[in-house]
């Protein structure tokens, strides 16, 4: 994911156009509003999904309010291919992650089949863009593209999800607001690139996606071209992909709103 960052931005920007319109006819205050007049519903302290842990980071079940409809939630996948393991619904409440989480929060994102799946479409984006030309064409030429790119996503998933998480003590999930404008969730998943959750659920600079995001980069100059190598590319790759992050981020925020309303419309 760390090197087919051109891919994803591309991808990420055709998914968040069309999750917008659809926000934006049917937004998450809908169901605030059906609750005029009626008693508050009780924030759930935990949500467990089924055959995940209570302290899993993707929150699967559906919470019904007084009103009889149903929430937004996160699925464990977007549009059944971009995994989505450590996105949690709003309103739910989850117990701090332990070692052993972060680490399956990492492999669930990097050995899940769908992360196979991601990698292959964005190295055939990289293939037909020819972003490399040394990679050469045909099954070899997307081969090249494949396996660098997976071992981005792998290591780049390894320093931001599970080794600084650990060392800084920080929560890797997303939590998704849920609530008010469009342009307050935006912001919201925005700051999300630089303000993080520690293990105590307070709010904390997100050094591990800055510095996670840098040492992944770094680590690409052992198996990339030396086209590709060097302080100037790496700091490109460190910035392309915290762009690409924020815009992850944006896509987390309103893909229950899209899901709710075109795949599983409760109303």
């Amino acid at each position: 994911m760390r090197r087919a960052t051109h891919g994803y931005i591309w991808l990420y920007w055709v998914i968040f156009f069309a999750v917008v319109p659809v926000c934006a006819a049917t937004p998450a205050s809908r169901t605030e509003e059906a609750r005029d007049g009626l008693p508050d519903a009780p924030v759930p302290q935990s949500v467990k999904p089924e055959n995940q842990p209570a302290s899993s980071a993707t929150s699967s079940s559906t919470v019904n309010g007084p009103s009889g409809l149903a929430e937004r939630r996160q699925t464990k996948r977007i549009l059944y291919i971009i995994p989505n393991f450590r996105s949690v619904s709003a309103d739910v409440k989850l117990p701090p992650t332990s070692t052993r989480e972060k680490f399956g929060i990492f492999a669930g994102d990097s050995f899940d089949y769908s992360a196979f799946a991601e990698v292959a479409i964005l190295s055939g984006i990289g293939d037909l863009q020819n972003s490399d030309p040394s990679f050469g064409g045909g099954f070899t030429g997307y081969a090249q593209y494949y396996w660098r790119s997976y071992i981005d996503n792998t290591d780049g998933n390894l320093m931001t999800e599970f080794v600084f998480p650990y060392l800084t003590r920080e929560d890797p999930r997303y939590y998704t607001l849920g609530h008010g404008s469009g342009v307050r969730r935006a912001a919201y998943a925005l700051s999300m690139i630089v303000i993080t959750r520690n293990n105590q659920g307070n709010p904390t600079p997100n050094f591990s996606e800055v510095l996670g995001n840098g040492v992944a980069a770094s680590v690409s100059n052992l198996y990339y071209p030396s086209t590709d190598q060097g302080l100037g590319k790496t700091g490109e790759r460190v910035a392309l992909q915290i762009g690409v992050d924020g815009l992850s981020n944006l896509l987390k925020e309103f893909w229950p709103d899209l899901d709710h309303t075109v795949f599983r419309d409760k109303y």
